[in-house]
């Protein structure tokens, strides 16, 4: 995981650290590796039937899939079978949506969200109403990083956690102590990577 300290903007706050985590999301070794660990809490007796992936995270979805369905594994769940999706969103990029066949991988199936980095929760949350929508029952939330793991309402599985950096902040937009200081933006971030200012 490559971390890069400064002053940045998300799409809902400001944080003090830039976590690349796209060679992890990327990179098929690394994903396996991932997949091992972020597989732990669903081996024994979670039913998972689909895997639904924000963020780009397909690769580590797929190789989740195949760590929770392993071979000699007893199934937990009806079919044997597990899927991986992914939502998408509509025009305006603010409601996500399934289409097609996807629809009946999610309606009344036990459902991991898995996504790569969980600071505000805004894109967890959508996912989780998008899902609910659809009628799929969330057995399990798993994230590559997971900012303020002690303020979260549901448990998240994470990889790496703020708790792992050193002087990690997140912080409202308008509360941004950098901000207040006249510290100027270094960049913005998105799931994709981040844009210099």
């Amino acid at each position: 995981m490559k971390v890069i300290p400064g002053h940045f903007t998300t799409s809902h706050s400001h944080i003090s650290h830039f976590i690349d985590l796209n060679v992890m999301k990327s990179n098929a070794l690394i994903a396996r590796d991932i997949a091992r660990e972020l597989a732990t809490p669903y081996m024994v007796s979670t039913t998972v039937d689909t895997i639904v992936c924000m963020e780009k995270t397909e690769v580590v979805g797929a190789y989740l899939a195949e760590e929770i369905y392993q071979e000699g594994m007893p199934p937990f769940n009806n079919s044997g079978e597990i899927h991986v999706v992914t939502p998408i969103n509509n025009a305006n990029g603010n409601l996500l949506c399934f289409q097609g066949s996807a629809i009946e991988l999610i309606a009344g199936k036990n459902t991991v969200l898995l996504v790569a980095s969980m600071s505000s929760g805004q894109t967890v949350k959508k996912a989780l109403d998008c899902i609910a929508f659809y009628g799929g029952k969330v057995v399990g939330i798993s994230a590559l990083f997971l900012a303020s793991p002690e303020k979260q309402e549901r448990e998240i599985h994470a990889l790496f956690t703020s708790e792992d950096i050193p002087d990690y902040k997140i912080m409202n937009i308008n509360e941004c102590d950098m901000c207040k200081s006249g510290k100027k933006l270094d960049a913005i971030v998105s799931s994709e990577g981040y844009t210099e200012i």
